[in-house]
């Protein structure tokens, strides 16, 4: 076992299953709890310890939709640490995670997101927990906009502070995520509060959702009208955690009646995102992303993975079309156009457009080989950190020779890009070339061209009432 020396106090970590000359520091927190008078607040410093404090097991998620008791343990603001050098100046770029979940469930604890495969390579790797829900994104009176992003920050500044510790160099990190984790990095660089925090970001599979500040309180006093109460921070401040998601839960469930009012977000039962307030996120990351390096990409067949198993109907098609295309589209057969025009709007033009509104060096990417549902939202995960045969992104994947290769080379490339800056293809700015991931790994120019054509002119503003 290994200690290491953090601000807060000293922590031991244990050696990485199946991987001997990886250490990984679990549970570890950087802010204090957010419960009693820190509920709904910005993130505050973590208190101290004495003595060296056991770094064994992953802290418990952030309170979470989807049924069931959440842990009595309120030290939901933990992260993670694996590296192959603990306790020395290694001077080791250093990937941040931030896991997606449409800004409503995750862990950090999840299988998949296992580091040691990537810390392997040669990084630092750390993952962690954020608010999610309502306690991390409802628009309350009484309390910043944003928390979930805010911790997020928090999480940043944890590793400015302490990743030399760990053999991580805090002039050289990456931070990188996924679906709405994707979104976060999008968000973050956007965000004066992370300036400086990192030196590169991937993003990928970027959800392309925001709401304006009228939305989200809308839907916030929606969740706490359940309880009988005002979204108000005092007035949720003392209702049990394992409450607030029920309520959500509970809106969720008669979505129907907020069509009229909420619009795109009711279509795909989105009820939390990132809100552009003007202040912790004061303009849309579409709008004036920074001009910090980008390596950002997605899947070919995104929305297979929410309708794969689903039969669409010409009135679901249609909806889709006349709620969500910016232009007509070329006639298809009607699941796979559902599809196209549901993976553009949710994930795929949103990756693009950040990468052509990208001020700084921008890398693309397009993950085009093919697991059970296809190059389905998700596949990514598994094959960046590799984490094959574990978690559920894992049963995606049936070809496990195959995916071996992909994955080699994608963990290769994030590795790469966080150490130089140069994930291994040209740059999208320089003349618009992209990587495909698949079997056959090939730079073309962008394959999606009909879809940019389409979506050239949209603008991704916040969501907005209707």
């Amino acid at each position: 076992m290994a200690e290491v020396r953090t601000t807060a106090g000293r922590v031991r970590g244990s050696t990485a299953a199946g991987v001997p000359d990886v250490t990984v520091f679990r549970g570890i927190p950087y802010a204090a709890p957010p419960v009693g008078g820190l509920r709904f607040a910005a993130p505050a410093p973590p208190p101290h310890w004495d003595g060296v404090r056991d770094a064994l097991a992953f802290g418990p998620p952030p309170p979470q939709g989807g049924g069931g008791d959440q842990p009595a343990d309120a030290d939901w603001l933990t992260l993670n640490v694996w590296t192959p050098d603990p306790g020395r100046d290694a001077g080791l770029p250093v990937l941040v995670w931030i896991h997606g979940g449409a800004y409503t469930i995750g862990s950090s604890a999840l299988p998949e997101y296992d580091g040691a495969r990537l810390a392997r390579g040669g990084v630092v790797l750390v993952t962690l927990n954020y608010r999610v829900g309502i306690e991390g994104f409802a628009q309350l009176d009484g309390a910043p906009a944003n928390r979930g992003l805010l911790d997020q920050v928090a999480a940043l500044e944890w590793v400015r502070e302490n990743v030399r510790g760990f053999g991580g160099d805090p002039a050289r990190v990456t931070v990188f995520g996924q679906s709405a984790g994707g979104g976060s990095v999008a968000a973050l660089r956007a965000m004066p509060r992370a300036a400086g925090l990192f030196r590169r970001a991937v993003a990928q599979s970027v959800q392309g959702t925001t709401f304006t500040p009228a939305l989200a309180r809308d839907i916030a006093a929606a969740c706490a009208g359940e309880l009988g109460l005002r979204p108000a921070a005092a007035d949720l401040a003392d209702v049990d955690p394992d409450l607030l998601p029920a309520a959500g839960d509970e809106v969720t469930a008669h979505l129907d009646r907020h069509v009229g009012r909420w619009g795109r977000a009711v279509h795909r039962s989105l009820l939390f995102a990132p809100v552009v307030d003007g202040d912790v996120l004061p303009v849309c990351p579409w709008e004036a992303p920074s001009g910090s390096d980008l390596l950002v990409g997605h899947t070919r067949d995104e929305h297979r993975l929410f309708s794969a198993f689903v039969e669409v109907t010409a009135e679901q098609l249609a909806t889709a079309v006349e709620v969500f295309a910016p232009g007509p589209y070329p006639p298809d057969e009607p699941a796979r156009l559902h599809d196209r025009v549901l993976s553009d709007w949710l994930f795929r033009m949103p990756s693009l457009h950040l990468a052509e509104r990208a001020t700084g060096r921008t890398h693309v990417y397009e993950l085009t080989w093919a697991g059970v549902l296809g190059a389905c939202h998700g596949l990514d995960v598994p094959l960046v950190f590799g984490t094959l045969t574990s978690g559920a992104p894992a049963s995606l994947i049936d070809d496990l020779e195959a995916a071996e290769a992909v994955s080699a080379r994608m963990r290769a490339a994030w590795i790469a890009y966080a150490t130089t800056g140069d994930p291994g293809w040209p740059a999208f700015d320089d003349d618009g070339l992209v990587q495909l991931f698949d079997t056959e790994p090939a730079v073309v120019p962008y394959p999606e061209e009909e879809s940019r054509r389409i979506w050239r002119d949209h603008v991704f503003s916040p969501l907005d009432l209707l």
